[in-house]
């Protein structure tokens, strides 16, 4: 049984996708931000990637100063982005893997072969007073390897889990169930996202000790019919099992 209500940050990247498609000055990712807390969001995350194919550092820099809830940047482990963090000073910092010509985020972060540089971004960040978690696959050893360098939250990536159906389906579920125990009994706080959507992430919810979701593409595109409160509303509910 959870022991707490599980929390949702929402991604906002793609309100930022659109508006960098055109150049505009629209939409508005300041409202937007505005919109989701109001709405329920827990927390408020966003990509800054070294293409900026969508934030911004501008939008980074002012979306700090406007978020109630919590921040989480999300953001590659290169001396760039390590300024600009330490800089704004978010609530969290997730580091992600990243390769200019994905269409997104593919998989987990390779603890192992960059451990290193992990482990001096994460000194670094922590010594600012920034959280930092990192994305990963549900593999027990990553898991120890992060735990090791001292990092304190893991993200679980649920691209897998996403994408496959039936038997794969429920063998992915027992993986990331089985890595949410892991990290637990580690001490590690177990976030997870990516690919989650209101069809699916009611049993990734459930999960014994999950803590956070965080949500973006499937939101912004609910939010094109329904609005984007009603979107955020909408996944709540999924989460907590309720009927939309």
């Amino acid at each position: 049984m959870q022991q707490k209500q599980v929390r949702l940050g929402v991604n906002l990247d793609h309100v930022t996708t659109l508006r960098q498609v055109r150049g505009t000055a629209y939409p508005d990712l300041i409202q937007a931000i505005q919109i989701s807390e109001a709405a329920g969001a827990d927390g408020i995350t966003m990509h800054l990637r070294e293409d900026r194919r969508h934030i911004q550092d501008a939008d980074v820099y002012a979306a700090r100063e406007v978020i109630k809830s919590s921040m989480n940047l999300e953001m590659a482990a290169t001396n760039e982005m390590q300024k600009i963090a330490i800089e704004v000073q978010p609530d969290y910092c997730c580091i992600v893997p990243e390769r200019r010509e994905e269409l997104t985020t593919e998989g987990g972060l390779d603890v192992m072969a960059h451990r290193p540089r992990l482990q001096d971004l994460t000194q670094a960040l922590q010594e600012a007073g920034i959280l930092v978690s990192l994305f990963i696959e549900p593999n027990p050893l990553v898991i120890d390897a992060v735990a090791d360098i001292g990092v304190p939250i893991i993200e679980l990536h649920t691209g897998r889990y996403a994408e496959v159906s039936g038997e794969q389906l429920q063998h992915e579920l027992n993986r990331l169930e089985d890595a949410a125990a892991h990290a637990h009994q580690l001490g590690l706080v177990v976030n997870a996202g990516h690919g989650l959507h209101l069809g699916n992430v009611r049993s990734i919810a459930q999960i014994n000790n999950m803590n956070e979701l965080n949500i973006g593409h499937s939101l912004i595109a609910d939010a094109l019919f329904n609005g984007l409160a009603q979107s955020i509303k909408d996944m709540r509910a999924a989460i907590l099992g309720e009927p939309l």
